[in-house]
């Protein structure tokens, strides 16, 4: 096996509990080692550190998979991850439907497998957990096969540009035999079908699963109104707590059908109704016409991207919430999250304080809320933390 030797000074983030090593940050590897292969990573001082996956056409040049020096990466060691994230989901969350591997936070970095009923999708952004992935899920089969689960089929969204940086392809497909790839789960008592074919990233974002559990106390039979709604899952969380009216909205009109058969799958169509429109030209039209909600819920795409992003997506952020705590009825109520990691908690909520003097309105903090547990934040990997929630009392100056 290959040794990678830091430089003196690197891999501050390694040292510091996190996964992985940058490019800058090693000595040039042995002539045979090839990218994708395990290898040891030593200090400078020949200290060892653990092993990795090599890849030298990533930034990332070397992805942690353990920091047990001498570990052997065999089935042995692979199974011991997936039960590990297995049984944490089974004490930590709701499991019909839920994230069972988070890739960093369960130390398989580059790896996300989700579990929609009987079905798995899975999606790899690493060159080293790639080689790792089929044996990954047949361990994974099995581990759930000990709970009485069968899994009916796999299907790959590894179709992220992210593959681009690590020098592989993107791609999308069945792994192994072909299914219907429209799954329908329960979430909070409230049925959705799922494409986890042609739906965003792996076709639901089970990441806002108790958040939108917490909404429901501010909405029994209030006027709501659900902005970038997505299938339609704060709108129907809502309507299932006693609304009078939800409206939800976005741009996809994709989206938007899948949003009326999951309100029609709940008998909740009568209240509940999905509109296609651009919330950034939703909002000031709602302005002009004196329209009021009870409630507002802001669940917006990762305007930020990337850290260049940031200014330029704090603006959006910081426009749309303005809009919306002036729409609010005086005492009702504002859900608004990011679920942008550089999008800091920080910056946002130094974004929502300015957003609010803008309104001339009052925030009285209801709760604050991140991911869902199966998508836990490792405090020693940045990254994992991302999502950013509210919850407002919204009250004007007086």
């Amino acid at each position: 096996m290959s040794v990678i030797k830091l430089k003196k000074g690197g891999g501050r983030l390694l040292k510091s509990g996190g996964a992985w090593i940058f490019d800058n940050e090693c000595e040039n590897p042995e002539e045979q080692t090839a990218d994708g292969d395990i290898v040891e990573v030593a200090d400078f001082d020949g200290y060892p550190m653990g092993r990795g996956v090599w890849n030298s056409a990533s930034k990332i040049r070397v992805r942690m998979l353990t920091r047990k020096a001498g570990q052997d990466i065999d089935d042995a060691f692979l199974r011991m991850r997936v039960k590990n994230a297995w049984e944490y989901r089974k004490k930590t969350v709701e499991t019909e439907a839920c994230r069972i591997i988070f890739g960093e936070a369960d130390f398989l970095p580059g790896l996300t497998v989700d579990k929609y009923g009987d079905v798995l999708v899975v999606e790899s952004l690493s060159l080293g957990i790639d080689r790792l992935k089929m044996r990954i899920l047949e361990i994974l089969k099995e581990v759930l096969a000990e709970d009485g689960i069968t899994v009916r089929g796999i299907y790959e969204r590894s179709d992220s540009k992210e593959r681009l940086k690590e020098g592989m392809e993107r791609t999308k497909g069945f792994i192994g035999p072909e299914f219907d790839t429209q799954v329908t789960i329960e979430e909070n008592g409230i049925r959705f079908f799922v494409d986890v074919k042609e739906g965003q990233k792996t076709g639901y974002f089970l990441d806002q699963k108790y958040n939108r559990l917490a909404i429901r106390k501010c909405c029994n039979g209030a006027d709501v109104l659900d902005c970038f709604t997505h299938t339609g899952a704060f709108a129907l969380n809502a309507a299932k707590a006693g609304a009078k009216s939800v409206l939800g909205m976005d741009a996809s009109e994709t989206g938007i059908l899948q949003a009326r058969k999951n309100a029609e799958l709940n008998h909740l169509e009568e209240i509940a109704r999905f509109e296609t429109a651009d919330v950034f030209e939703a909002l000031p039209a709602f302005e002009k016409e004196g329209r009021k909600f009870d409630v507002i819920i802001l669940d917006p795409p990762a305007f930020a991207k990337t850290r260049q992003n940031v200014k330029n997506a704090e603006k959006g952020y910081r426009e749309i919430n303005r809009r919306a705590m002036g729409l609010v009825k005086d005492g009702g109520f504002l859900a608004t999250c990011s679920c942008s990691h550089f999008m800091t908690q920080e910056l946002f909520s130094k974004m929502l304080y300015l957003a609010s003097s803008d309104a001339h309105r009052r925030l009285r903090q209801v709760e604050f809320r991140t991911q869902s547990p199966d998508h836990p934040i490792l405090w020693s990997a940045d990254e994992t933390y991302y999502l950013k929630f509210y919850i407002f009392q919204v009250t004007e100056e007086k």
